[in-house]
């Protein structure tokens, strides 16, 4: 088994990859911000193994990525939140996107800038206002064309414009 750290590499990527380097990880973190707050809500969408999941979300919560509070719907259960360091995750993921958009994928979604509909650029920045839109002022649609093949409450919730951050009730 592979570790989880680069005790070896004095280099701030190894310590950022100590934090979201891990498998599912960073998918866990765009769920979150697409409004993902329940264990089964990122269970179902990520087809992620039960363990897996509960390891990285308590991984991401002791390292200060999200925060767990208590479910008041379901007693017992969670929901996860970004934090504000988790918050500030969005360029990358962001880049990640756009380039797996560009070289992976044709799929994805558009991001736009909620002030004022316009699409952001590539570098995550609204033309028309010049500025780069924190995360909860962003809207992600779907990309015109695109098919699905899933039916679960995450995949169904996006097929509509919907601004990041806003939680997903299921």
């Amino acid at each position: 088994m592979l570790g989880k750290d680069y005790v070896r590499q004095d280099c701030s990527i190894a310590r950022a990859l100590e934090v979201v380097g891990e498998r599912w990880t960073l998918l866990i973190v765009r769920d979150a911000f697409y409004g993902v707050r329940r264990f089964n809500d990122f269970h179902v969408h990520l087809d992620i193994p039960k363990a897996v999941l509960s390891e990285r979300l308590g991984g991401l919560v002791e390292r200060g990525i999200l925060d767990r509070t208590p479910d008041p719907d379901h007693a017992g259960r969670h929901l996860y939140e970004l934090t504000p360091a988790g918050r500030e995750l969005w360029p990358l993921l962001f880049d990640l996107m756009i380039w797996g958009s560009s070289h992976r994928s044709r799929s994805g979604r558009v991001f736009s800038h909620a002030a004022c509909g316009t699409a952001l650029d590539r570098r995550g920045a609204c033309p028309k206002c010049g500025v780069a839109p924190e995360p909860g002022d962003v809207v992600v649609a779907p990309r015109g064309g695109r098919q699905t093949f899933r039916d679960d409450p995450v995949t169904l919730a996006l097929q509509t414009p919907r601004r990041l951050l806003e939680p997903l009730t299921t």
